[in-house]
């Protein structure tokens, strides 16, 4: 399933959400009724928190269904908020900004190359999969060059063939380029998907929807 909207008047819905297959994370100011439409169209646990104080929560984390890496900024009591069994652990980088640095599904993980070893390690003992260093497309925020899920993954669209088949052995899953929003190459930034459903910011067109309902088998 997928639905057209916006987070607070905003399309870039993925800067301030954040799912996996069994939960999404969002601001706590969110209006409700988005809240019901990513409940409907993920079939997900929606838990409300800011993460350092800020709106930006799909910035700011990243996740799947074994964890939660979040900014090194973010506040225990917010993340107090999450379900326990999830593995949480904060990114202890000058690059901390997770959601934007970290692209990861049930299988597999890139992460902005400049991220240190030891870092790396952590986030693949909390996520429980494979770390690569990389870049999508010339892009080091690789999450915000590109949506995963346990279906396909959608990557910015200067991605090239060789990076494409490197991705879609490291989350195993067909790799396909796309925008969103009208033209956003920045495609991780327009929508919060799993493998049940995608919610996309309000600016997409049709022909960019169809491309993203066939990226990630959503039909």
């Amino acid at each position: 399933m997928l639905r057209l909207g916006d987070v607070n008047g905003n399309p870039y819905v993925g800067v301030f959400c954040a799912a996996s297959e069994n939960l999404a994370i969002v601001p706590e100011t969110i209006e409700k009724s988005i809240t019901r439409s990513l409940e409907e169209v993920l079939h997900v646990e929606v838990v409300c928190t800011n993460i350092a104080g800020s709106i930006l929560v799909g910035s700011l984390l990243a996740m799947n269904s074994n964890g939660v890496v979040a900014t090194n900024l973010a506040e225990l009591k917010e993340l107090r908020k999450l379900p326990n069994g999830l593995n949480v652990v904060h990114m202890q980088e000058k690059i901390n900004a997770a959601g934007n640095n970290l692209l990861v599904n049930d299988n597999g993980a890139c992460v902005h190359p400049a991220t240190t070893k030891k870092a790396l390690e952590r986030i693949q003992d909390a996520l429980g999969v494979e770390v690569q260093k990389r870049t999508i497309g010339g892009i080091e925020t690789v999450g915000s060059a590109g949506i995963c899920t346990g279906k396909g993954l959608v990557c910015h669209p200067s991605t090239s063939e060789d990076e494409l088949r490197e991705l879609s052995e490291l989350f195993k899953v067909p790799a396909v380029l796309g925008t969103l929003n009208y033209g956003t190459p920045f495609v991780g930034a327009c929508a919060v998907a799993n493998s049940k459903g995608a919610f996309v910011g309000s600016r997409t067109t049709p022909i960019e929807m169809g491309r993203l309902e066939d990226g990630l088998y959503l039909f």
